[in-house]
């Protein structure tokens, strides 16, 4: 399996763009707007799941979240909660696909959650002042191709560091120690 690059997710957010304003135009006159944003969220969501799914490495689960996914979205068609709420009720479901099957640690997982979050606040801010489509689906999926730059397991990272600096701290404190007895031994 391939591991996803940068530059695979910006190809990601191109298309999406492409697509997700080309279905927008083309139904607008037979939609409306709300229904219109909640069907692309649905769409958009769950081709970039099915992307994602199989960039992972792992095996276990991916059918039953091919089945989970379509099932959260109909209930959330259902319900009918604000589009806000519908919004957010999606990038967590991206969030928690990707914390399970691209992570291993809580702190590689939150700064997933903070970038999602972050890509919700961008697509926002372009919506809002350009009024695109196609920017608001560019700016969101472009901020989320940053997600292979957080590494699968912070808390490991940081032990790391940690121990290199304590060998580096031990190697230094080993060689004053031994400048010290050759000093003196020669007095």
């Amino acid at each position: 399996m391939k591991v996803p690059s940068f530059y695979e997710g910006v190809a990601v957010a191109l298309i999406s763009s492409f697509v997700g304003s080309v279905l927008y135009f083309s139904l607008s006159s037979l939609f409306s707007d709300s229904f219109l944003i909640r069907l692309l969220i649905s769409i958009i969501g769950f081709v970039y799941i099915l992307y994602l799914l199989s960039r992972s490495q792992e095996r276990i689960g991916k059918p039953i979240i091919i089945v989970l996914w379509p099932l959260l979205s109909l209930s959330l068609w259902l319900i009918w909660p604000p589009i806000t709420l519908f919004v957010l009720l999606h990038i967590v479901a991206i969030w928690l696909i990707r914390s399970l099957y691209f992570y291993s640690s809580i702190l590689s997982s939150l700064a997933d959650l903070t970038l999602n979050l972050f890509s919700v606040a961008v697509a926002i801010w372009a919506a809002h002042h350009t009024g695109s489509i196609f920017l608001s689906i560019w700016c969101f999926f472009l901020v989320q191709a940053l997600f292979v730059a957080i590494p699968d397991n912070l808390q490991h990272r940081s032990k790391m560091k940690q121990t290199k600096a304590e060998d580096r701290f031990h190697r230094a404190y080993k060689t004053a120690q031994s400048a010290i007895q050759k000093l003196s031994s020669n007095a």
